[in-house]
């Protein structure tokens, strides 16, 4: 289940120390498909589902505007510590990885109609979620606000958004919290915050690099990602909160792939896997037992 503990002061600066990463992120392109090849250093195997055995691969869908966890690169190619998990357990399932590229509040209902076997797209565990889809959680996140280096309003939390303009993406977490947070403010006599809510992550940054919003709300680990890629036009506002475990969807009768993606997971972290993958995307802190 998810935790909604708050990292300490501690964890959000080694969050922030992250290396700075090289790709950039590519334009968000709906339905876009890319297959992982087998290359690399042969991953130990875990016993591959009945249906994936069958298929000869594993689809993924995922919303690729969330650096650096999954987007595109110049070349349109899915990359990030998403698409690097996925493949390798694809691999570990001795078939091919076939990415979809799928707005962030599509993912469930294309996980449900059938289009993907699996989502892996910094999908939390949340309660709400786990009544209609099953959830294998492989690592922690945490929501931040990015504003405009210098941070000239001020902003040091939710609870300094009265009557400011914040970007979001559509269906994420940080879009709930904003409202929960606008509703405080409306009950105690105050301005509401003005949340735009945008289809794709990118979108909603841009909205603040023009200057058209007050903050943008993301997750820590893609407002880090921004901000190291251009420290004199963002920084992060305050200090992280609302930490949750991040985990794979799978359809509630896929009980084989849901076990198999739990021990290939398993078998990631104990060969050092998975710790290398989260290295490399400068997501160590991160990282679950």
């Amino acid at each position: 289940m998810a935790s909604n503990r708050g990292p300490s002061s501690a964890s959000a600066e080694r969050r922030l120390a992250r290396p700075s990463l090289t790709l950039a992120a590519g334009a968000g392109l709906a339905g876009c498909i890319a297959l992982a090849g087998l290359s690399g250093i042969a991953a130990a195997q875990v016993a591959t589902p009945p249906a994936v055995k069958a298929a000869g691969k594993i689809t993924y869908c995922s919303d690729m505007t969330g650096p650096p966890l999954e987007f595109l690169d110049e070349n349109t190619k899915p990359v990030g510590s998403d698409i690097d998990i996925g493949n390798d357990i694809a691999k570990r399932f001795g078939v091919k990885a076939e990415w979809k590229n799928i707005p962030f509040k599509g993912l469930v209902p294309a996980l449900l109609a059938k289009e993907c076997d699996a989502v892996i797209s910094q999908l939390f565990d949340k309660p709400e979620r786990r009544k209609v889809i099953d959830l294998v959680d492989y690592m922690n996140s945490s929501e931040a606000l990015l504003v405009r280096a210098g941070n000239p309003h001020k902003i040091k939390g939710l609870e300094d958004l009265s009557g400011r303009k914040v970007a979001v993406e559509n269906g994420t977490t940080i879009q709930d919290l904003l409202g929960e947070q606008s509703k405080k403010f409306t009950d105690a006599g105050k301005k509401p915050i003005e949340i735009v809510v945008f289809p794709k992550d990118t979108d909603a940054l841009q909205q603040l690099q023009i200057g058209q919003a007050d903050a943008y709300g993301t997750t820590l680990e893609t407002g880090a990602y921004y901000m190291q890629k251009s420290p004199k036009t963002f920084e992060v506002a305050g200090p992280p909160f609302h930490q949750i475990l991040v985990a794979i969807g799978t359809r509630k009768e896929d009980s084989a792939l849901t076990a198999a993606l739990e021990k290939a997971i398993a078998a990631m972290k104990a060969d050092g896997t998975y710790l290398k993958i989260l290295t490399k995307w400068g997501l160590e802190a991160d990282k679950t037992p």
